[in-house]
């Protein structure tokens, strides 16, 4: 179906419903992808999309930020990924640390940190390796990304983990009264892994979509006939990719290689059973186990900084970026004053700019 024919049903369905509509996206690549192709624009006026916590940089807690950045200032060997180096907290980011003398690495896939299982392998860059400390890789993400950290961990990695599982947030969102949710536009990259079934519980208009102007606007287009038949349920653009019950092998090596527990969200607060923990058996390889006590002296001497950044009220959509008094004056990509700008996935970061 081409693009005009599914904004004619679009604007029909709109007129139809003939009320205002906020359907909120729920991954960092529709963001970029709604923005890229304009997509707002040509919408109805009664439907708003707005931007969800689909960003994984931009939720990490800044605990979390302190904690890492902290380990490499006191001299301990980090890798992570490169959106993850610029986010800052109270003692500023992995980038600053780096250009200040610490040892931070930059990577784009976890098999580039040599660990003892993985001595000789070809992806192995010779840049990440050590001889004097073990490198602690930041684990960042959601479902993901998960994955390949167990498959690390398997490997012999120490990892800290601030990996997160993206349902419970789904959850807080859906109770905020606030926030005046008629659809979901599921997580495509997320989906991939932990499968369409995850959703049934949630009764709202769901679709799970892919990354091309035309599945988004299909999402949409599919959303209006769940709000206007009065039948809410998951349905899948993204089959192409996407399956009821995910990926079992990505979501056993998850399974078998960390705990849930509670976890702090940047602007949702503490979610129950949201994060993952690497699991007794490799407490060995756990960050927060092996360097505990000087966790715990990070931890109590960090001095919070007053901050107008309001990102954690763009992460739950209940403003745009543009309502932020720090967007595009102090705040932009070059010198990001909150999460949201850091990521090219964070809301801000894309608004300013596809703004520009």
């Amino acid at each position: 179906m081409g693009y005009e024919k599914i904004l004619e049903n679009i604007r029909k369905k709109a007129a139809k419903i003939n009320r205002p509509l906020r359907f909120m996206e729920l991954c960092g690549t529709h963001a970029e992808a709604i923005a890229r192709h304009n997509i707002k624009s040509v919408l109805p006026k009664n439907i708003q999309l707005v931007s969800g916590p689909g960003c994984p940089v931009c939720v990490t807690d800044q605990e979390d930020i302190d904690v890492i950045v902290g380990l490499a200032k006191a001299g301990i060997p980090v890798a992570c990924y490169g959106d993850a180096a610029g986010v800052s907290g109270n003692l500023g980011s992995l980038e600053e640390a780096r250009r200040n003398g610490a040892d931070v690495r930059i990577i784009y896939d976890v098999s580039e940190v040599e660990t003892p299982a993985y001595r000789t392998g070809r992806h192995c860059n010779a840049f990440l390796r050590t001889r004097k400390k073990t490198i602690i890789f930041w684990g960042i993400g959601f479902e993901t990304t998960a994955p390949a950290t167990a498959w690390a961990v398997k490997n012999g990695m120490t990892v800290f983990s601030s990996h997160k599982i993206f349902p419970p947030a789904m959850e807080i969102l859906l109770k905020n009264k606030k926030n005046k949710i008629d659809g979901f536009i599921d997580p495509g990259h997320v989906s991939a892994i932990i499968g369409t079934k995850s959703y049934e519980k949630f009764k709202i208009p769901q679709v799970v979509a892919g990354f091309e102007a035309s599945d988004v606007l299909l999402a949409v287009d599919m959303l209006l006939d769940q709000i206007i038949s009065g039948e809410y349920k998951v349905q899948n653009e993204y089959a192409r990719l996407v399956k009821k019950g995910g990926n079992k092998k990505a979501l056993e090596l998850i399974k078998s290689t960390f705990d849930i527990i509670d976890s702090k969200w940047r602007g949702l607060g503490t979610i129950r059973r949201s994060g993952l923990k690497l699991k007794k058996k490799y407490q060995k390889q756990d960050a927060e186990f092996i360097y505990k006590d000087l966790i715990l002296k990070i931890r109590e001497n960090i001095k919070t900084k007053p901050s107008a950044c309001r990102c954690g009220e763009v992460l739950q959509g209940l403003i745009e970026s543009t309502d932020c008094p720090l967007f595009g004056k102090v705040c932009n990509p070059d010198n990001p004053q909150g999460a949201c700008m850091v990521s090219t996935e964070g809301g801000c970061n894309i608004e300013y700019r596809y703004e520009k």
